[in-house]
């Protein structure tokens, strides 16, 4: 009976031993964003005040005239943050099957929105809580074109709108605030319209444009961080390889000696 009892735990703890590692939690936060705006202003301003007094004996009138005049730029910093492009990030991490994507909060505002790129901050005041790891994004640059050619042959001009996007990506870790993988990802989509007469107007489909970008920037971003965060059965496979007994290269074979005995003839009888 205690036999069949140690088999059982034994088969117990082998199985135990057999469970993957829980998945690495990561929550993505919307991409920020910080653009320096230029604004002209001219101001313009006149006053004009009269004054009469008039006594027995005179009589006195006055007047005067104001005029300002100003222009120039003022200057301001904006941030804040995109809510459109991370969902197909998200999407394309949990179809991997290698990550837990987390729900962080969102950002709260604050003056000037200062706080926005301290995400250090973010993770200490509790925005992302049961995340191992935050995956912060930052735009870096977008860029939206129109061109218009001639197709050969024909009367008919091709119209594109193009949207680009480039962003800067971080994953730390929440604990020990360790970068663990960094790259930038790129995604973009276009849309084409085919327009019979110069000068037309042309509507473009911007929803197509904006999906087609949103899901070329999730593949390229998830593809990078897997090869930087690469994890084996739940755990980043760097790890696992730290824990892995060190492969030490084979000695050299040692040369065998050879001993080649000649055998001697016999005298001549």
């Amino acid at each position: 009976m205690w036999k069949h009892l140690l088999a059982a735990v034994a088969g117990l703890w082998l199985a135990g031993g057999a469970v993957a590692a829980p998945l690495p939690k990561i929550a993505v936060t919307d991409l920020a964003y910080e653009e320096k705006v230029e604004e002209y202003f001219r101001v313009v301003a006149a006053s004009s005040k009269e004054s009469v007094r008039a006594s027995r004996s005179s009589v006195s009138a006055s007047s005067s005239d104001k005029y300002f005049e100003a222009e120039g730029t003022t200057v301001r910093i904006d941030r804040g943050e995109l809510r459109r492009f991370t969902a197909d990030i998200k999407g394309e991490m949990i179809k991997s099957g290698r990550y837990q994507v987390m729900q962080g909060k969102a950002f709260t505002a604050t003056k000037n929105n200062e706080k926005l790129f301290d995400v250090i901050s973010r993770i200490k005041r509790g925005d992302f809580k049961g995340a191992d790891y935050v995956l912060f994004g930052s735009v870096s640059s977008i860029d939206v074109r129109t061109e218009g050619n001639p197709v050969p042959g024909s009367s008919v001009i091709s119209y594109q709108r193009s949207m680009e996007l480039v962003a800067d990506f971080s994953l730390i870790n929440t604990r020990t605030f360790a970068v663990k993988a960094g790259f930038s990802a790129m995604g973009e989509g276009s849309d084409v319209r085919l327009v019979g007469q110069e000068g037309a107007i042309v509507h473009f489909n911007m929803g197509k444009v904006v999906s087609e970008l949103s899901k070329s920037l999730g593949a390229n971003a998830v593809s990078q961080l897997a090869e930087q965060f690469p994890v084996n059965g739940g755990a980043p496979e760097a790890a696992a390889r730290s824990d892995a007994p060190v492969a030490r290269p084979a000695a050299p074979a040692q040369p065998e000696e050879v001993m080649v005995f000649t055998p001697t003839p016999a005298p001549a009888k």
